[in-house]
């Protein structure tokens, strides 16, 4: 096991776990201490060389698998925590791409960002290994399993958490993917001996229409990754075909406060589908009443079921999209006969998912917080719930648009979702798998920006440095987006800290 660099080991996990350093060009092979692995039938035994084992999606499944047994092989372009942690692990972690890396592969699971030509799919096309796309493998893994997926352009990863860690603590021992590390669990994904399967349901490439769940569970519907879906109507139809997935002894669970959510749930329940809704509106079946901020800068609120008042739910994540979370959370897992009282308990002690309004650290009295926020209806509400979790600080937004596509697409949203903000810097858009700029640049939405101070920076060093010149005590500091970007807050405190030290050596 270990992490590969250019077909060469330079890094293995020493018998505590820790990376340790290797000559370059040997190779070392060490047995992780008291780790075992689970049988779980098929997969025991098995080799699933993943391409894009760094990604969110693709490291939760390739954990899951390696607990259940199957030796777990794969490559990225650059090595990211999770893919450490897996390599840890056991995992062969490569970085880089190269052909005789799938060599004794049973199977190769790809991200939809690798392209067709990848030199590793080519490899394993000419070898005649099965390649398979993550929805197919996570459509095999759902089988047999009560099957509780998540969809929906914003929340999903956090409902997930919330569903998955309610569901761990309550003593169900479920299988999970989620899209981020779930903080309290200290995992993106884990394999239990119960029979349920939480996963977050993306719609990305139409992936969530190879599940077949349960339970389903949509939060809203809002265009989204026009590279897929260039209408909203396309985009709509995908979220129709996901929810006639459900059996006709299925539930759905839909957001009353989403328009489109609202239809469809009206829709299937039209059909004879089992549907119960969640939100703020009274006409929902969970909704959550006398709602107000609490000390710890989150939600107190009461849980009211069809008309009768359940209990109080003291939320430690702020903002109004998460009380909507939570009230998802809660119907999904009294659902499937987790006790009321058990559930809130859970969930008052939620602690978040990594880049969801995570607090990176405080320096000097300046805040750092990143948060995952690449859509206008997502940095609305992040900035919302900075406001509530920081009363009177000032709040700087340093953001980093998320595809051409998107920004083309959305760029009047963009343009104005900043207002609660009173400093905005906007990033040099931040491509992915994207090649083509569709004639748009960040440049473009600075422009047609209304608000006061909005700058266009060159580069993250460059939001760096004015940050280090221009935050006071106080401030709060709010990287924004799916990319890079919070790389400038890890920066910014970095360079907050070194300048501490040498006023205090002064």
């Amino acid at each position: 096991m270990g992490i590969h660099r250019d077909g060469a080991k330079v890094l293995a996990a020493n018998r505590s776990g820790a990376l340790v350093a290797v000559p370059g060009g040997s190779v070392l092979s060490l047995r992780y201490c008291g780790y075992s692995l689970r049988g779980h039938g098929r997969v025991s035994g098995r080799h699933v060389h993943f391409i894009g084992i760094g990604g969110a999606g693709l490291s939760a499944i390739a954990r899951v698998l390696m607990e259940q047994g199957a030796v777990v092989s794969g490559s990225d372009l650059t090595l990211s925590p999770t893919a450490e942690a897996l390599a840890l692990d056991g995992a062969q972690v490569y970085v880089g791409h190269r052909a005789e890396q799938v060599d004794g592969a049973d199977r190769i699971v790809v991200s939809s960002a690798v392209p067709a030509d990848n030199v590793e799919v080519l490899a394993a096309q000419e070898a005649g290994i099965p390649v398979v796309r993550r929805a197919q493998i996570l459509g095999e893994m759902m089988e047999g399993r009560i099957g509780v997926a998540v969809a929906g352009t914003h929340g999903k990863t956090t409902t997930t958490a919330m569903i998955a860690s309610i569901l761990w603590q309550a003593g169900f021992d479920p299988t999970f993917i989620v899209g981020g590390l779930v903080t309290g669990l200290g995992t993106n994904a884990r394999a239990g001996s119960g029979p349920h399967f939480v996963v977050e349901a993306d719609e990305y490439d139409r992936t969530f229409l190879g599940l077949r769940p349960q339970v389903a569970v949509v939060t809203n519907v809002e265009h989204d990754h026009p590279d897929c879906y260039p209408t909203f109507a396309d985009f709509r139809a995908a979220f129709a075909d996901f929810v006639a997935l459900l059996p006709p002894d299925g539930l759905l669970v839909t957001c009353w406060d989403d328009q489109m959510a609202r239809e469809l749930g009206t829709a299937m329940a039209a059909q004879g589908q089992p549907m119960v809704s969640y939100g703020l509106e009274e006409e929902a079946t969970w909704t959550a009443c006398d709602l107000y901020p609490n000390p710890s800068g989150g939600s107190d609120f009461l849980v009211v079921r069809a008309g009768h008042a359940l209990g109080e739910v003291r939320l430690r994540v702020p903002g109004v999209h998460n009380v909507l979370n939570g009230l998802a959370a809660l119907a999904v897992t009294t659902h499937l006969g987790v006790p009321f009282p058990t559930a809130r308990s859970v969930l008052g002690d939620f602690q978040g998912v990594a880049r969801r309004f995570e607090v990176k650290g405080e320096v000097d009295g300046v805040t750092v917080v990143d948060d995952y926020a690449h859509h206008p209806t997502e940095i609305r509400a992040t900035l919302t719930a900075a406001r509530q979790r920081f009363p009177g600080r000032s709040l700087w937004a340093v953001w980093q648009p998320h595809t051409y596509s998107r920004t083309k697409t959305l760029l009047r949203g963009f343009a104005e979702a900043f207002d609660r903000a009173d400093h905005v810097l906007v990033l040099p858009v931040y491509a992915a798998r994207e090649r083509d700029t569709l004639g748009v640049t960040s440049a473009d939405v600075v422009a047609a920006m209304a608000h006061p101070d909005a700058r266009l920076m060159d580069s993250r060093e460059e939001a760096v440095v004015v940050l280090g010149t221009e935050v006071h005590p106080g401030d709060v500091v709010l990287t924004l987006g799916a990319g890079d970007g919070d790389r400038v807050g890890e920066w910014l405190l970095t360079a907050l800290g070194d300048d501490e030290e040498v006023a205090d050596a002064a």
